[in-house]
């Protein structure tokens, strides 16, 4: 793929960098409604990483975010309890010995990826979100990736994938969907976006949205394009 938009230089990523800890230091509210009391949420975290690709830059073009930035996504393994098969952000529960949840987002894309850590800077966190389905309480830890390294599938009982994803073709229009998850004798709307053969949906797509939107990088788009939920 080639961006038909002027590629942005490192000033623009260190602008990048600036509004992402910007964002984490003022904070978010989630989109997301009550759930039933079942008991007490497990704690866990995830990365949400951003950089600089070292490939092939986004086909869209858009004024918000520079042609080479993107975010580390992982497809989870399908034979997983919880989320089979789901495009994710590294991560997952914050163990006894982790000193705080954004070590535990960092150990988690380490064990889960192969990253180097001292690649990774940590610019914040943002709102715990609970994920009723996991029974889990997950802390989305904003974080800059200035020196990347090489990453891959570790263990194939845990990812089935791991790949970076242009942020331009996140925000564009053409890539967003809504997905319907049948929930009793209702329906739950997710933000969707296809990237690649992968759909992004549920808590990560709801992420990416809100970080998106309240960032300003996020342009209109048809939320009335609906998809079920993929198999």
């Amino acid at each position: 793929m080639t961006t038909s938009g002027p590629h942005r230089g490192a000033g623009d990523h260190e602008d990048v960098r600036a509004q992402l800890r910007g964002l984490a230091g003022r904070g978010v509210r989630w989109p997301v409604g009550r759930w039933p009391d079942r008991g007490p949420l497990r704690p866990a975290a995830v990365l949400v990483l951003f950089g600089v690709l070292d490939g092939l830059p986004a086909s869209h073009a858009t004024g918000a975010v520079p042609a080479d930035l993107d975010v580390l996504l992982v497809g989870r393994s399908p034979d997983l309890a919880h989320h089979p098969g789901q495009v994710a952000f590294p991560g997952g529960r914050v163990d006894d010995d982790d000193a705080s949840p954004e070590a535990a987002a960092v150990r988690e894309a380490v064990e889960e990826t192969g990253l180097d850590p001292e690649g990774v800077e940590v610019l914040g966190s943002l709102a715990t979100v609970p994920v009723p389905v996991s029974r889990h309480l997950v802390t989305p830890v904003i974080a800059w990736w200035h020196a990347p390294s090489p990453v891959g599938v570790v263990d194939r009982g845990e990812s089935a994938h791991v790949f970076r994803a242009p942020v331009a073709d996140l925000v564009d229009p053409a890539h967003r969907r809504t997905v319907v998850v049948p929930v009793g004798a209702g329906r739950h709307r997710t933000p969707a976006f296809l990237v690649g053969d992968h759909v992004v949906w549920g808590f990560t797509a709801m992420v990416l949205d809100t970080v998106l939107e309240q960032l300003g990088w996020a342009e209109p788009w048809d939320r009335s394009a609906e998809i079920p939920v993929p198999r």
